[in-house]
């Protein structure tokens, strides 16, 4: 019979590098985690394009979300920051800061996560940090993507006469948080209830189209904070204005049973979509590329002079919302 005294004591920070994080640092260029720094190639011709972002536990996962899904999201919300600026995915640092509550099993699942993901996108781990924390889970990763020079896609080249396009289906990033809570049940069937909540887990980067519309595309960004205030985004570098046509946002079989959940569809975020503008006279091309990457794309509405972005009801009246979008303050 085992006790408490025979349980295998974790790994600590190094073991724990060597063990769940060497693996995945396959590059030369990582140095097998054994320095401080990595070494980055970049060819000539092209340009380093580098991102961020911070996942923090209760705030953009939920507490028992499986450690792999954890990862894999944290992966994947970088990924459609290097799409949206047409780069193509290279590489990652990361930082982990964990309660002591989660131990090695839990670090097992995570680093199984990023394995996989890896694998399905190309990149590899370069290095990064780990630290403990008395509060939640908080995880940062950069991510390292390449550009031909003058090829990135930024979010202030939108015109008046522009169309606004959007990738896949958008609101079930938002519903999806719902369903993951438990607030669907009973509302939807189980099988959307699950699609949503997967969706809300596991985005879907469109790392395949985004280096397809270097050249197409005026602005681009992904939908992270909601699909209004995001368009506002580009409006407001662009110095322009935009229109929605609320009935022409493309909605998945789920999201569609919820059409009194409009203005979370339209507002609420987390859905990693790419969202674009484009002359008229690029759509073909603009589908063209679309149905080489295997990602639908949807025109959504247009650009106007002037500033804002307006929404249109399925009827054609304006529509009135309470907010534009997620803030953390």
């Amino acid at each position: 019979m085992t006790g408490p005294a025979d349980k295998p004591a974790d790994l600590g920070e190094f073991g724990r590098i060597a063990k769940f994080f060497a693996p995945l640092a396959a590059t030369p260029g990582a140095l097998g985690l054994t320095d401080d720094a990595a070494l980055v190639d970049c060819p000539a011709g092209e340009r380093l394009v580098v991102t961020v972002d911070a996942m923090v536990e209760g705030v953009h996962f939920l507490p028992d979300d499986p450690p792999d899904l954890v990862a894999r999201k944290l992966v994947r919300v970088n990924l459609s920051d290097l799409a949206a600026m047409a780069a193509r995915p290279v590489g990652y640092l990361l930082t982990t800061a964990l309660p002591k509550s989660r131990g090695d099993d839990w670090l097992a699942g995570f680093a199984a996560g990023l394995a996989q993901d890896q694998a399905e996108f190309g990149i590899t781990l370069l290095g990064g940090d780990s630290v403990s924390t008395q509060g939640p889970i908080s995880l940062t990763l950069t991510a390292f993507g390449r550009v031909a020079d003058g090829a990135e896609v930024r979010r202030g080249g939108a015109r008046p006469g522009d169309l606004v396009f959007v990738t896949g289906t958008i609101g079930d990033g938002a519903l999806g948080l719902e369903a993951a809570q438990g607030k669907l049940d009973g509302v939807l069937d189980p099988v959307d209830v699950a699609y949503l909540a997967d969706r809300y887990r596991l985005p879907q980067p469109r790392v395949g189209l985004g280096p397809r519309l270097s050249g197409l595309a005026s602005a681009m960004m992904d939908v992270s904070d909601g699909l209004v205030g995001d368009l506002g985004h580009i409006c407001e570098v662009s110095g322009v204005a935009g229109l929605i046509e609320a009935g022409q946002v493309p909605l998945s079989a789920a999201a569609a049973r919820l059409p009194d959940r409009l203005a979370t569809v339209l507002t609420g975020g987390d859905d990693y979509e790419l969202l674009f503008t484009a002359p008229p006279e690029r759509q073909a091309a603009v589908q063209a590329a679309a149905v080489a990457a295997g990602v639908p794309v949807t025109v959504i509405g247009r650009i106007e002079a002037g500033q804002g972005v307006r929404v249109l009801d399925p009827a054609g009246g304006a529509l009135a919302l309470t907010g534009v979008g997620w803030r953390h303050f």
